[in-house]
């Protein structure tokens, strides 16, 4: 964790470029893109240069793996995850801990504001603002449909590296 490092290990996690995304439940979106930035970070071989992981703004689904049909459509894309990963809640040490916050929607932003009502850092950023547009990311939850959302995740995590 960055606040033990010291020495070289110190200057090591400085220059680590440690960013937390966050969806409402951490479910579907955060965890896919969790995921999916780990798989694009780890295929350039700059994965000692990340940390990245993923969290809910709601209470409602903490504890609670990855939806099956997030697993389903990582997995078609050949995109590794942590089976043991669970849902868990942003809490407010995290803007201390995390170099970039990334919310899936406007919504996120919103519930987000009320666990972190500050961001002198200019840290909290939506996920699809890195490719130009400041949408969201389509929520699958009410869709069903995972693939435009991994596309969404794909396209924001590659303009985001």
């Amino acid at each position: 964790m960055a606040e033990n490092c010291v020495s070289l290990q110190g200057l090591i996690c400085n220059l680590m470029k440690r960013i937390l995304f966050v969806c409402h439940g951490n479910i579907c979106r955060s965890p896919m893109a969790e995921f999916i930035l780990t798989a694009l970070v780890r295929a350039r071989g700059m994965e000692a240069e990340y940390r990245i992981e993923s969290a809910a703004v709601s209470a409602e689904e903490i504890g609670n793996p990855i939806y099956p049909p997030a697993k389903r459509c990582l997995r078609q894309h050949g995109v590794p995850f942590d089976e043991g990963k669970r849902a868990r809640q942003v809490v407010r040490e995290d803007y201390d801990r995390f170099d970039r916050i990334i919310c899936m929607d406007a919504s996120n932003l919103r519930w987000l504001r009320r666990i972190i009502p500050a961001d002198p850092e200019g840290k909290i950023h939506l996920l699809m603002a890195y490719t130009g547009f400041g949408r969201d990311v389509a929520d699958p939850w009410y869709t069903g449909d995972f693939e435009t959302t991994f596309q969404d995740l794909l396209e924001g995590c590659t303009a985001l590296i």
